[in-house]
């Protein structure tokens, strides 16, 4: 767990901003929230110099000066919003996807080699469905096939490819 913690905390710094090139301990420019949240104060005293050096080092290859901490709060702040946005753009484009029951025609990326339950099935439209059922398709390698994504009666997608009459079910991922 010390592990995670240490390396979440590496992360965090030197992805959010220059702030890793500081010569301070991390600890010092954590406010107490911070370090019992992160679990820093759980590492021993080695292991928190081992991450203090580590992200000095980080911070002295990428030349990047110091910043103040309402700057770094600030870009996570940002870094946050961008990716909750992005997530509920995401949802809503597959939500939107679900509900339309629209057929889809397109044809698969790469090579086909059967079915799978789990398997994911990126198509040429960007589209990219798993497979939640057993079905089987064994013995067939096809490339870049024709696939058709079809409503199922009572609610799901049945995925048919090329000219074969096996059909698995799926579900949108994104």
């Amino acid at each position: 767990m010390r592990a995670v913690h240490c390396i979440l905390i590496a992360a965090a710094w030197a992805i959010a901003s220059p702030a890793a090139a500081q010569t301070r301990p991390i600890e010092a420019e954590m406010s107490a929230a911070e370090r019992s949240a992160t679990g820093i104060e759980r590492l021993t005293d080695s292991e928190r110099a081992a991450l203090n050096a580590w992200l000095a080092r980080r911070g002295a290859q990428a030349g990047t000066p110091s910043v103040d901490a309402p700057d770094v709060d600030a870009r996570l702040a940002a870094a946050r919003e961008a990716g909750r946005r992005e997530a509920l753009a995401d949802a809503q484009e597959v939500q939107a996807a679900q509900q339309s029951r629209e057929p889809v025609d397109s044809t698969l990326t790469g090579t086909f080699t059967g079915f799978a339950k789990g398997r994911e099935y990126t198509l040429a439209n960007g589209q990219v469905w798993r497979q939640t059922d057993a079905a089987a398709l064994p013995g067939v390698t096809l490339d870049a096939p024709s696939v058709q994504i079809r409503p199922a009666r009572l609610g799901g997608w049945w995925l048919k490819v090329g000219d074969y009459n096996t059909r698995a079910r799926v579900e949108r991922v994104r």
